[in-house]
């Protein structure tokens, strides 16, 4: 079956069976490695990606459920060069140890984000719950998250408006 995606502002088509997860059609049809393989249940947030904007566990989710969709992976979230405000936090914050985690962690505080310009830390936790980092390295992806708050506001500010 031949299905038409809207990847990171691209469409392309891809020839899978429609219940093909969609993690492996990004992987491994469109070789965009930033969702990565975790725990394949849904449960840990390593193959995050945006759906219109709203993080979704790409795992357990057919590819014919994104058909229609905008899909965002991490490898879409930069624009002109410049790294999207989440995704140079986490930098500043040097957030990562192994950073197997790190897709799902960014791809769910730019979904937080984009309904939540400024999110108390309260917010920021019951966003980031259920994805797992087993380096332990919360206190980091906290601060990454906190710093992307105020990335992200001066970079609203900054932004043209319409």
């Amino acid at each position: 079956m031949t299905l038409k995606l809207t990847v990171n502002g691209q469409v392309r088509e891809v020839a899978v069976p429609w219940n093909t997860p969609l993690l492996n059609v990004l992987r491994n049809d469109l070789a965009l490695n930033g969702p990565k393989y975790g725990c394949g249940l849904g449960e840990c947030g390593a193959c995050s990606v945006l759906i219109d904007g709203m993080a979704a566990r790409a795992c357990v989710l057919p590819v014919s459920a994104a058909v229609g969709h905008a899909i965002t992976t991490l490898d879409g979230l930069s624009q002109n060069g410049q790294l999207d405000p989440v995704q140079q936090a986490f930098i500043d914050a040097q957030a990562a140890q192994c950073g197997y985690c790190l897709n799902g962690m960014i791809m769910t505080i730019r979904a937080l984000l984009n309904h939540n310009a400024q999110p108390s830390t309260q917010q920021i936790r019951a966003a980031l719950e259920h994805n797992l980092c087993r380096c332990g390295t919360h206190v980091e992806i906290l601060q990454a998250a906190q710093r992307a708050v105020v990335i992200n506001a001066a970079a609203l500010q900054e932004a043209p408006h319409e």
